[in-house]
């Protein structure tokens, strides 16, 4: 089958999310042709280039979100009232305003029933009836016009957006937005929309797929929710981080009413891609609660562990005998949320229990936030552990290192989990514990913190504390210090959950089987013609969709049906297609 990938901000350039699961799952499924349709977050990124792709990568097409060039596009009369029309029942909807009051005449585009009000019997459309027609009509004015982005770039968009602000019913941190606020939520907005402008769903891109896989929630699904909508290709979204969950996190310090505005975007997007996905899948339960909590539905949801690479940490995992018995090791990003802090605090009770141990600290700072935060973690471990001496004439050595992995004596993450009796996570926010995985892989007990998916992950496993409990972090420590068998007992069952659960090989058999899955659930999209341009019989067979290649005179097809920039000339199944494509 040829299934259409939609990243963003990673695969498949060398930096980014999704890289590394991307290019493991296309290489892993050698049989299946893969199209590649990618978004960058920035300059730099792009200048960094692609990772080697893998030959059954058919074609990339690649747009930037980080900068626009003006598609000088002038909207005649028309086309400016639609534009109003739609965006402000878009803003409106933002706004919590109810329908109607936003003193937008309304957009019917998502079936028979809105002509009514949205239901039968015309009672008022729903929020995500109009946020849905509202998204769909941008669409469709994009394809008839040449694209959306100077009209989402002026002034008349951000005076619509003041409109619904200050519209009756509108949510209060709205009605409170300064001019400053709605600058920053437009061009929020004209980035998040900007795939609705690519041309991306015509019959020899997306359209001609049979399944789209948006690899991230928010800006990545547009392409995908546009080809279900106008073409009826089956959509299926995998997230290992909810994107609103993500923008509650890192927005904290964003004014209210710019927070409110685009969460309230995020929740809407999230909502319809559920409602429009054949299968939404999460990476672990955590995640999952949160897409269900947005709107997915349960008999959609899918949980899908991400995939480790178990090979560097063989070695490790199988000889785990040659560890310290006195060390502790942390690794990971050095950032605040890591909660280093808790974990030195934890570490001189500790020492006071067990005087030989020491403590291993290894990563690289997360940015200039994480390079700050390092800096204070190294100045309280000097403070709380002054350097030792064993006699007046030997020097003093602190009993907690800060190291980064590629050094002579970490030259890989594996030989970090080597060196130690107990590996410790002491965060106070995470997703998947990657590093957790890692440690069990190498058959390291664990103490870790009640965060995130840790619990889902360690499986009863390794110790688990409640997060900034520096007292019961160390209490757990010194429990595994002392026995030696328990820990050898915990690292072995680690292993063997992690190698059971956690490894690439599962993640690509179980993303194989929701493909077939899905497809074979997928009703036929097109028509296949005979050579005067008359529908043929069977000629579809039902080996369609097995991964070999046919010799035979590929027959012409068509849209069976959709919107009027889709209903084009016919075209060839088997068209060569460049391997490389880029959309500037």
């Amino acid at each position: 089958m040829r299934i259409g990938l939609l990243t963003e901000g990673g695969y498949p350039y060398v930096s980014g999310d999704a890289r590394l699961w991307c290019d493991r799952l296309v290489r892993g499924l050698a049989q299946h042709e893969f199209d590649v349709y990618a978004l960058s977050r920035s300059e730099h990124q792009e200048d960094e280039g692609w990772i080697p792709l893998s030959p059954n990568v058919r074609r990339v097409r690649t747009a930037p979100l980080w900068m626009a060039e003006d598609d000088e596009v002038v909207f005649g009369r028309r086309a400016r009232r639609r534009f109003t029309e739609c965006f402000g029942e878009m803003a409106a909807v933002l706004c919590g305003v109810p329908g109607g009051a936003s003193g937008t005449a309304g957009v019917l585009t998502r079936g028979a029933s809105d002509a009514a009000g949205g239901v039968p019997g015309g009672a008022p459309a729903s929020e995500a009836d109009r946020f849905a027609n509202a998204l769909y009509g941008l669409a469709e004015l994009a394809r008839e016009e040449g694209g959306l982005v100077g009209a989402l770039r002026s002034e008349a968009a951000v005076r619509i957006l003041e409109r619904a602000c200050r519209a009756p019913g509108a949510h209060r941190a709205a009605r409170e937005a300064r001019v400053a606020d709605l600058l920053t939520v437009a061009g929020h907005l004209e980035r998040a929309l900007r795939p609705l402008s690519l041309d991306w769903c015509e019959d020899d891109g997306l359209g001609a797929v049979d399944l789209c896989h948006a690899a991230s929630g928010g800006t990545a699904v547009l392409p995908g929710l546009l080809a279900r909508h106008f073409t009826g290709v089956p959509l299926m979204i995998t997230e290992y981080g909810v994107r609103l969950r993500t923008h509650y996190l890192t927005a904290p310090d964003a004014p209210p009413a710019v927070r409110s505005l685009l969460a309230a975007f995020q929740g809407r997007l999230a909502a319809e891609a559920y409602g429009q996905a054949d299968v939404v899948t999460a990476g672990n339960t955590h995640a999952r609660r949160w897409q269900e909590r947005c709107g997915a539905g349960r008999e959609k949801l899918r949980t899908v562990y991400p995939g480790m690479d178990a090979r560097p940490f063989a070695e490790v995992g199988e000889s785990p005998d040659c560890a310290d018995p006195d060390t502790l090791v942390w690794v990971g990003r050095v950032e605040p949320a890591k909660d280093l802090v808790s974990l030195l605090h934890a570490f001189a009770e500790v020492r006071k229990q067990e005087p030989r141990t020491r403590l291993r600290i290894v990563g690289a700072p997360a940015g200039p936030e994480g390079a700050a935060y390092l800096g204070h973690c190294r100045t309280l471990a000097a403070q709380l552990f002054p350097d030792e001496a064993e006699g007046p004439h030997t020097a003093g050595d602190n009993p907690v290192s800060f190291e980064e992995i590629g050094g002579p004596e970490l030259p890989a993450v594996a030989d970090a989990y080597a060196s130690c009796a107990v590996t410790v996570l002491s965060s106070v926010v995470e997703g998947f514990p990657i590093g957790l995985v890692e440690a069990m892989l190498c058959g390291s007990a664990t103490v870790s913190t009640d965060v995130g998916a840790v619990v889902e992950v360690i499986g009863g496993t390794g110790l688990v504390v409640p997060p900034r409990n520096p007292r019961a972090l160390a209490e757990a420590c010194v429990s595994l210090l002392r026995d030696p068998e328990r820990r050898a007992r915990l690292g072995a069952a680690a292993r063997a959950r992690a190698l059971e659960l956690f490894t690439v090989e599962q993640n690509i058999e179980a993303f194989h089987g929701i493909y077939l899955e899905i497809v074979s659930r997928a009703p036929v999209r097109r028509v296949v013609l005979d050579g005067a341009g008359e529908p043929l019989p069977f000629a579809v067979p039902a080996e369609a969709h097995v991964p070999v290649r046919w010799a035979a005179a590929s027959p012409r097809l068509t849209a069976r049906s959709g919107p009027g920039w889709a209903a084009g000339r016919p075209v060839r199944a088997t068209t060569a297609v460049p391997a490389q494509e880029g959309v500037r």
